[in-house]
């Protein structure tokens, strides 16, 4: 697996090493844009027309899938566990005991947000805890490692929500919070330490503290490491760990409690990053950035436009060919969706979802011509026409019978349909 910084569905064949084949690699997807495979799949369905499993434990994390099987992770009885279950039988194939549960501080949250990661022959998984994991795709613990026993305890005010990546041969986790703060990578296939980070950043209070996930991209030909929260966006060699660029005033007037919780997107060579609780979104030319390098104020030559009338606090925006599809969340416009320009910050289009006393957690995933959109209820809309010359509209809202407050993991794709973990149940969705 290897940084991406042009525009790409995720992956399907297997590697050169024999892996299995690799659906959906980690959270956004290989390309961490949420863009789904080519391929048929369903616009309209129902709880009687869907299965689904109930899932052991407490746990919010979008799943990942190697061959048919889907892993996601949970807390059980007082344990952070790995799970892997079958697709097709829709039963649990094991469940790997990875430490002790510390989650559960907010409503929405558990010990288990944060995403497993695949590289097509190990599984990771971290937690709230500081627990980082690796298994084989059977369960099996490879090497096991506690961030906090290492580097410093956890500050965070809320649970955990940044998810690892793998790039290349490094599983990168980033750590932002009020006390000791940095981005680690460890070798996929024995937990060494590579390199460190430490991303000490000026960020008052809560504005220190972040949940958002790295994001692995390419600048000028080379693998980085994209990092946003704390104030700042930062940039750094995937490979080494250096610094090579970093951008600040996302909080110009320092106000306090500015965590941040969706992640950037990127499409081509510009990063889009959405902060200050939904309320602005700004557009960074990376190429520019890198070149500023340690100069502050050439670092801002990099902003291409910002937005404070659009914005999204909680999902991360999906980007294709340069479009990033916005989901707000915001009581200003919740329910609305926006597809903008990544290179001049125009809206192209806006449509409205059904209204519904539901907000969204959950992130968009493109699919073909369609984006597909989770609300905290576990109902999901179909908006078709996002990228062609007709207008958008909402196709379907899909129901599911668990509408239990609140799902908060993304719809993802399989051969054949998709994945939608609800608050207690996974289900699987086909034509």
């Amino acid at each position: 697996m290897t940084a991406v910084s042009v525009d790409a569905a995720e992956s399907v064949s297997a590697d050169s090493k024999g892996s299995e084949q690799v659906i959906w690699s980690q959270w956004r997807g290989e390309s961490q844009q949420g863009i789904a495979p080519e391929g048929e799949y369903p616009v309209q369905w129902s709880e009687s027309d869907s299965s689904k499993c109930k899932v052991p434990g407490s746990g919010a994390s979008t799943p990942v899938v190697v061959g048919d099987r889907a892993f996601l992770t949970s807390g059980i009885d007082g344990k952070n566990h790995l799970l892997g279950i079958d697709i097709d039988s829709l039963e649990v194939a094991f469940q790997t005991p990875l430490g002790e549960d510390r989650g559960n501080k907010h409503r929405k949250g558990s010990g288990s947000n944060p995403s497993p990661v695949t590289d097509g022959k190990h599984v990771v998984a971290y937690f709230r805890s500081g627990d980082l994991a690796c298994c084989d795709l059977d369960g099996k613990s490879i090497w096991h490692i506690n961030l906090q026993e290492r580097f410093g305890e956890d500050t965070l005010w809320w649970d955990l929500g940044s998810s690892p990546m793998i790039v290349d041969n490094l599983v990168v986790v980033a750590v932002m919070q009020t006390g000791p703060s940095y981005i680690v990578a460890f070798d996929v296939e024995s937990g060494e330490m590579v390199w460190k980070d430490d991303r000490m950043l000026p960020a008052p209070e809560e504005a220190a503290q972040s949940y958002s996930t790295p994001l692995a991209t390419e600048v000028n030909g080379k693998p980085v490491v994209a990092v946003l929260g704390a104030d700042h966006l930062t940039l750094t060699d995937a490979k080494t760990g250096e610094r090579l660029g970093t951008l600040g005033g996302f909080n110009p007037d320092q106000e306090k409690f500015f965590r941040s919780i969706a992640s950037p997107v990127v499409t081509g060579n510009i990063i889009v990053c959405p902060y200050s609780r939904g309320a602005t979104l700004t557009g960074v030319d990376m190429v520019k950035l890198v070149a500023a390098g340690d100069d502050a104020d050439a670092a801002k030559d990099a902003i291409l436009w910002k937005r404070d009338d659009v914005g999204s606090d909680v999902p991360t925006p999906a980007a294709r060919d340069g479009v990033v599809y916005v989901m707000s969340d915001g009581k200003r416009d919740r329910g609305t969706v926006y597809a903008l320009s990544a290179k001049t910050g125009e809206t192209l289009w806006e449509t409205s979802l059904a209204r519904t006393r539901a907000s969204y957690s959950s992130s968009p995933l493109i699919v073909d011509d369609r984006l597909y959109i989770t609300d905290e209820s576990g109902a999901t809309s179909v908006v078709e026409h996002i990228g062609g010359d007709s207008e958008p509209v909402l196709l379907h809202t899909n129901e599911v019978d668990d509408d239990q407050q609140f799902t908060v993991a993304s719809p993802i794709p399989f051969r054949g349909g998709l994945l939608l973990r609800t608050k207690s149940h996974l289900y699987r969705v086909t034509r």
